[in-house]
């Protein structure tokens, strides 16, 4: 025989996201000329009596005669309570309805106010255990039921011990009342109840914490209106990402950790236990080894414009999906690398520090303006066509020189060749992405082909130049000077010692990887790629991802959302079609993309479809990953 199974819920700060007293005095207070006085008052007491330093009876009393309330108030109070159920509470309201012959709500709170609210979860009148006022003729309240047990600090014990419930007892609750059930002896377990105020004593006091109640329905295996609790969803961010990133997890209700610098290979296999996303930035390599050592990890954010330091096949082999910025941190390194082609021309650095030292050298020797100058640009992408546009505004004559065909924009000029680029420009700013083909793409020659007192730039990879042939070109004079963001070899943390061959050179600007290091910059990356992996993981999404074939998809309404990931192979689409058909399962809507190496399948079905197609789509033939959206 299957034991019966009680859930008994608190009110405040649990099935609604307030405390209905301090609400209550907003309301009859609103044109009180103590009002602000008395509602820090009411707040205070009501947290001492939820930590148990205060007397239940006491602080109701007290809170009472502050209140200055009518029966009239209550009707706007309950108005204010429906719309502030807790959000977890909200949305699995078929589980309050499905179970209510189980379910109890008891509450050191006031009946006239909690039944109304407890009723649109479908609970039943008489389940709802909670005090009561007294009213004098004129609907004043006055005071309280002074015989009902649930004035007492250990009411709900007593109320709970007087239910006589025969089965397995769990309490669900925020505050020291409920506590009291468990240490009574009388609930199996005490779940302390944090989505909407979290008290340490009361967490300290639990069997197990709930940010949500899609924790506890998920333990107890009961349906959800999500398929998995966001609060078990781990989200680890190195690197020191913006906290806007943070903030749009935390807001989804996932777990976020933050390391502030990269991680090394092994550090990061140890770090990604139960990880469900990664966020990185560029020091930090995600690599065949690491993927292999985690079977939690559903995506990658590279919080950056590139993803060279991914390995990008291994994760769609693993069904991990990469999201990258491509274009939010544009404009920053544009701003940069104009403000560096200015200082270098006007020889600024070396004028501040002759002054930093004592010399007054106010000489134009090596000196110029840019307009009327030949700007090479090498790559012509996203931040290469932004910078063409920004240096002719200031007069510059553009040219660019790109593998792939790019239409000018503005009066660039395209050259045939990167010879022809290097041979024609007066300063060269290189912005090609990291692939492996562009390793050393600067050289000895390539630097011998630009004119005698040019200026270079490089704020794309620290690999393109070879940094010993810059070195001598500097050195000897043939360039005039140089600025670099990146480097061959990258400090992974703030503080650490750095070393390059370019330190001391008067002509060269180094500065640490800070192209698009602006808040504006990190603001927008951090909401961009955190954006998109929520987008993923809540619904699907997988639009403007670096490895996954790009879905987007609509709202999901009304149905189950089946994801699968699989080897492009064939038939695996006719496959999962053919298990939809045998179980007579309704498709409401199919979609389908791939690219060279792995299909996405997304199918929304209707509500009701045998659990066991869950264990059979997930073992067709070559499928990668599978999970439901509900």
């Amino acid at each position: 025989m299957t034991t019966k199974r009680y859930y008994i819920f608190d009110f405040d700060s649990t099935l609604v996201g307030v405390e209905s007293l301090p609400e209550l005095a907003r309301i009859s207070l609103k044109n009180h000329p103590e009002r602000r006085q008395r509602l820090a008052e009411i707040e205070r007491i009501t947290e001492l009596t939820a930590n148990g330093q205060m007397s239940m009876a006491e602080g109701i009393a007290l809170r009472i005669e502050l209140l200055d309330a009518k029966r009239n108030h209550l009707d706007g109070l309950i108005r204010v309570l429906k719309r502030a159920l807790s959000p977890s509470i909200k949305r699995n309201k078929a589980f309050f309805k499905k179970h209510r012959d189980h379910i109890f709500v008891v509450s050191n709170g006031f009946r006239e106010f909690i039944v109304p609210v407890a009723a649109t979860l479908g609970c039943r009148e008489e389940h709802v255990l909670a005090n009561t006022f007294l009213f004098d003729e004129e609907g004043a309240i006055i005071g309280f039921d002074s015989r009902n047990p649930l004035i007492h600090q250990d009411g709900k014990a007593r109320v709970l011990r007087k239910l006589g419930l025969d089965g397995e007892i769990y309490a669900i609750g925020d505050g020291a009342s409920d506590v009291a059930m468990k240490t009574a002896g009388l609930a199996t377990r005490f779940y302390a109840f944090t989505e909407t105020a979290r008290r340490e004593p009361v967490v300290e006091s639990a069997d197990h914490v709930l940010p949500s109640l899609d924790e506890l329905l998920y333990l107890h295996r009961f349906p959800m209106s999500i398929s998995y609790p966001k609060t078990r969803i781990r989200v680890l961010l190195t690197e020191n990402i913006d906290r806007a990133a943070s903030e749009i997890f935390s807001k989804e209700g996932y777990a976020v950790e933050t390391v502030p610098k990269s991680l090394s290979e092994e550090q990061l296999i140890r770090a990604l236990a139960g990880v469900t996303l990664l966020g990185i930035r560029s020091g930090t390599r995600i690599s065949k080894k690491v993927l292999d050592s985690t079977t939690a990890l559903k995506g990658v954010g590279a919080f950056c414009i590139g993803t060279n330091q991914i390995e990008l096949e291994a994760c769609s082999d693993h069904g991990v999906i990469v999201f990258n910025a491509p274009y939010a941190n544009t404009r920053s390194v544009v701003e940069l690398a104009m403000g560096e082609i200015i200082m270098l021309a006007r020889r600024v650095f070396p004028k501040s520090q002759a002054l930093h030292g004592g010399t007054w050298d106010k000489s134009a020797v090596g000196a110029f303006e840019v307009r009327g100058k030949k700007l090479g640009i090498l790559g012509y992408g996203n931040i290469g066509s932004q910078l063409s546009v920004v240096a002719e505004a200031l007069g510059l004559d553009v040219y660019y020189y790109d593998i792939v065909e790019k239409l000018p924009l503005g009066n660039a000029t395209k050259c045939s060749t990167m010879k022809e680029l290097l041979n024609r420009v007066d300063i060269l700013s290189v912005h090609v992405d990291g692939r492996s083909h562009n390793r050393h793409l600067i050289g000895a020659r390539e630097l011998g082909a630009m004119k005698e007192g040019a200026l270079f730039l490089n704020l794309s990879r620290g690999f393109v130049v070879e940094i010993d042939a810059l070195e001598r070109a500097l050195s000897s004079g043939r360039l005039a000077g140089a600025a670099l963001d990146v480097f061959p070899d990258e400090p992974q943390a703030v503080g650490e010692e750095f070393s390059s061959r370019l330190q001391g050179l008067d002509n060269v600007i180094l500065t640490p990887h800070v192209g698009g290091s602006t808040r504006e910059a990190q603001t927008n990356i951090a909401s961009f790629v955190a954006t998109a992996l929520v987008g993923f993981i809540n619904s699907g999404n997988s639009f403007g991802s670096v490895n996954f074939p790009g879905v987007q998809l609509p709202d999901l309404r009304r149905a189950h959302r089946f994801i699968h990931v699989h080897r492009n192979e064939p038939g695996v689409l006719a496959a999962i079609n053919r298990v939809m058909a045998e179980r007579k399962i309704n498709i409401l809507g199919q979609y389908l993309k791939t690219n060279e190496r792995i299909g996405y399948v997304i199918t929304d079905v209707s509500k009701t479809y045998p659990r066991r197609v869950v264990e059979e789509l997930k073992h067709l033939p070559h499928t990668v990953h599978f999970r439901v959206l509900y």
